[in-house]
């Protein structure tokens, strides 16, 4: 076609223009240039061990929406992304073929296996047609070579270490510049259709208007938020506050599925919360969000250190367990029947909508775990398929970390499910929000259903094991809060949609479990 240069630019995890050092290098050392996505058949078929689908129809729909807006913000910058069905390493193979003028393809490193492949199979096809690989380290917010540790396995086992290390010794780089314009693609090539969540057999989500993460896949939509929750209303000054919420769309920044996809930049949110403490207030809020970016770059490294010992039943202890692997627990856990409503308000969320807050995730998480005692792993899985924001690391790292063979420094933690409802719904609107079946049942009785008497019961028109799940598991820890509870109140003046603020007693509980050695959670 040409014998002018030209560079294919792979990109996975990396949906984005800004501080995107693959377009900053491929821009200085290319004529023609290949933005390219390919739609990988190994993403859509079952998990690695329960084989339940890998990726859900929220994450595909945020997805196909990621790359339809590179493809309109890569066309305003005179380029376009090329978008192809296959294998990475086939699809490459058939462009360096079918243009004859590669000089290099550069792909973003990934660091778990499944990723590791693909980049290695690019290499080898590269290899055998002699094409440079040039890649490069851009998914976290600091820099693997910035780490001061002298190699990964120095890497810290215990979060705390870590982020003192990276905060006192490490400093964050500054974002790459967005391009002004982009060289084109080579004349002739196609740019190929975006498929259809139908083209790649899932269905199309249903969109649910009770969801705390309402948002569109794309940088556009990423920045937007960021500009929403930062500059247009100062939440991001509260963030600490609100964090542990469970209603509405404001009570977090929801920048994880766009952080997942690559969609926006973890470098890029560092500079900007630096510019709004300068220019507006810096507090324990503003330095939360950069805390919480560090769990993430944390769980990555972790991964790197550990391999695939981050997916093997022993985890990173090694230690030995004996999970169960009982499906029909397995099925009411999923699906939100397992008669505890602060867990199946969670579960119910996640199937309904694609997302779960923090504060559910670490419930839902330790119920699995602690209170079924079933294989973590079942878990993980099912959050892959679901999850918007599933990012691999983060996913499997926060999974072995609530079944005690992770990053914890504390042996056996447990959560306690009526506590933590309590805690964190105290009134029980969310529990309402999302089991409506119990929406006759008042205040925080909400949580404990089975405790209540049969009158009780039976004004709420409320029948367990009918109507609704009797409780397939009662902790014996949790009968001494069942008294505790605001009972008989009507719905709270927050209602439904208001953003759920953490009690003021509760709320810096479930933030850092480091900076205290014993809580009761």
């Amino acid at each position: 076609m040409s014998t002018s240069r030209t560079i294919i630019c792979l990109l996975r995890n990396d949906l984005r223009l800004h501080d995107n050092e693959l377009f900053h290098w491929a821009q200085r050392n290319a004529e023609y240039i290949v933005p390219l996505y390919c739609f990988d058949p190994r993403h859509y078929v079952g998990t690695y061990n329960f084989n339940l689908p890998k990726t859900g129809p929220f994450r595909l729909h945020f997805l196909l929406n990621s790359i339809k807006d590179l493809r309109n913000t890569l066309r305003s910058k005179g380029s376009n992304l090329v978008v192809r069905r296959g294998k990475p390493e086939e699809v490459v193979a058939d462009l360096i073929k079918q243009l004859g003028s590669v000089s290099s393809v550069a792909f973003h490193e990934e660091v778990t296996s499944e990723e590791l492949n693909v980049e290695k199979r690019v290499k080898e096809v590269c290899a055998r047609m002699k094409v440079k690989v040039h890649t490069c380290w851009g998914s976290t917010l600091y820099h693997r070579d910035d780490l001061p540790f002298h190699h990964i396995s120095r890497l810290p086992d215990v979060y705390t270490q870590f982020r003192k290390a990276v905060e006192t010794q490490s400093r964050v780089r500054p974002v790459f510049p967005t391009p002004e314009t982009l060289n084109p693609l080579p004349p002739g090539l196609e740019e190929g259709d975006i498929p259809t969540a139908a083209d790649l057999e899932q269905p199309e989500p249903v969109a649910d208007s009770r969801s705390a993460f309402p948002c569109s896949g794309g940088e556009s939509p990423a920045l937007e938020r960021l500009k929403h929750y930062f500059w247009d209303t100062n939440l991001v000054a509260s963030y600490k506050e609100t964090r542990n919420g469970l209603i509405g769309v404001d009570y977090s920044t929801k920048f994880a599925p766009w952080l997942a996809m690559g969609c926006i930049s973890p470098r890029y949110i560092y500079h900007q919360i630096q510019q709004y403490e300068r220019e507006r207030t810096a507090n324990q809020s503003t330095y939360w969000v950069i805390f919480e970016l560090l769990w993430r770059d944390y769980f990555k490294f972790v991964a790197v250190k550990y391999g695939n010992r981050l997916f093997q039943i022993k985890g990173l202890q090694d230690k030995h367990v004996p999970w169960k692997l009982d499906m029909k627990l397995f099925d009411a856990w999923k699906e939100g029947r397992t008669g505890v409503p602060f867990v199946d308000a969670n579960m119910r969320e996640l199937a309904m909508t694609g997302f779960m807050s923090n504060r559910g995730r670490q419930n839902v998480a330790s119920f699995l775990t602690k209170d079924l005692g079933l294989d973590w792993r079942l878990g993980a899985e099912w959050f892959e398929y679901l999850l918007i924001d599933y990012d691999v690391c983060s996913n499997y790292g926060n999974w072995l970390y609530s079944a005690g063979i992770g990053n914890d420094p504390r042996e056996n933690r447990k959560f306690n499910m009526i506590k933590q409802g309590l805690d964190y719904d105290n009134n029980g609107d969310y529990v309402r929000q999302w089991v409506p079946e119990l929406q006759r049942i008042r205040g925080g009785d909400v949580h404990t259903p089975w405790a209540l008497s049969s009158a009780a019961l039976s004004h709420a028109e409320v029948s367990l094991g009918e109507t609704y799940p009797a409780p397939v598991v009662v902790a014996p820890e949790w009968n001494r809060h069942f008294n505790k509870k605001p009972s008989g109140v009507g719905p709270s003046a927050r209602g439904k949609k208001g953003p759920s603020h953490t009690p003021k007693q509760h709320r810096d509980r479930g933030i850092d479990f480091y900076f205290s050695k014993s809580k009761n959670l």
